[in-house]
């Protein structure tokens, strides 16, 4: 049963990191410039069902990029992350703690500006921070990269992410239940509703982690960013799971600091 509770959990524990344009999880291929700075605080608050298991949860998400150059973004990020399962309500896991820490460098190599187009290439590896015993971290360092197209246009972008993770890990449990190889597509589109308002929506699917599972992850993401100045974004939005594999719904707020 504790087994059982613990892979319910997984739409939370290996969730994709909140390290794009939030509150979407597909990335963008913009970057800082030379010398700046972006400091971001993301957050996510799940709850899902799979029977009589219910499972309540989130993440918190620190992440720091910095412009090496007008195209290159290095990005640090480190989650810390919290769950509960219940049975029938009885409570079969209560955790918390750090998760693995992740470090991406992010590389726009091709601008058409005449039409609004660049691809950006983001290779990521992840340092086994949190504890494996608990769920938060692989155990392992683990690694992947993702190729992000970005189209922008009068009303507002479109971007497409196509990715993929390798994650290792620490516990030879986790290597009997748990998928090696992760791949990751996804769509997102923003309208700029005012000169300081922009409405998001993002789907995607990713491999579900779990080894015997029926179907992969499908997600729908709506909501808004508001600037409150040209550098500093607030945002929130809502996630709702398209398939019984995706986290039911979960609720997604951040901030954002430019300098």
């Amino acid at each position: 049963m504790l087994k059982k509770a613990l892979l319910v959990a997984l739409p939370l524990l290996y969730a994709a990191p909140l390290y794009a344009s939030h509150p979407l999880i597909t990335d963008d291929t913009g970057t800082q410039g030379t010398g700046r700075f972006q400091l971001e605080l993301n957050s996510e608050f799940i709850d899902d069902e799979d029977g009589d298991l219910e499972v309540t949860g989130g993440e918190v998400a620190a992440v720091l990029s910095y412009g090496l150059s007008d195209n290159i973004d290095l990005v640090v990020g480190l989650p810390w992350m919290w769950y509960d399962v219940k049975a029938g309500g009885a409570t079969l896991v209560d955790d918390n703690g750090i998760g693995d820490l992740s470090l991406e460098v992010k590389w726009r190599f091709f601008e058409y500006e005449d039409h609004g187009l660049s691809i950006a290439l983001k290779p990521e590896v992840t340092f086994p921070t949190g504890d494996e015993d608990n769920g938060p971290g692989n155990g392992k360092v683990s690694g992947g990269s993702s190729l992000i197209v970005s189209k922008e246009g009068i009303l507002g972008r479109l971007h497409l992410n196509l990715g993929y993770m390798r994650n290792e890990y620490g516990l030879e449990e986790d290597d009997l239940f748990l998928h090696n190889d992760i791949w990751h597509a996804s769509f997102a589109g923003e309208i700029n509703l005012t000169a300081d308002i922009t409405a998001v929506g993002n789907i995607g699917v990713e491999t579900n982690p779990e080894k015997d599972a029926e179907e992969d992850p499908v997600f729908f993401i709506g909501g808004l960013i508001y600037s409150v100045t040209e550098d500093f974004d607030v945002d929130a939005g809502v996630k709702w799971g398209l398939n019984d594999a995706e986290t039911d719904r979960a609720f997604l707020a951040g901030i954002a600091a430019r300098f």
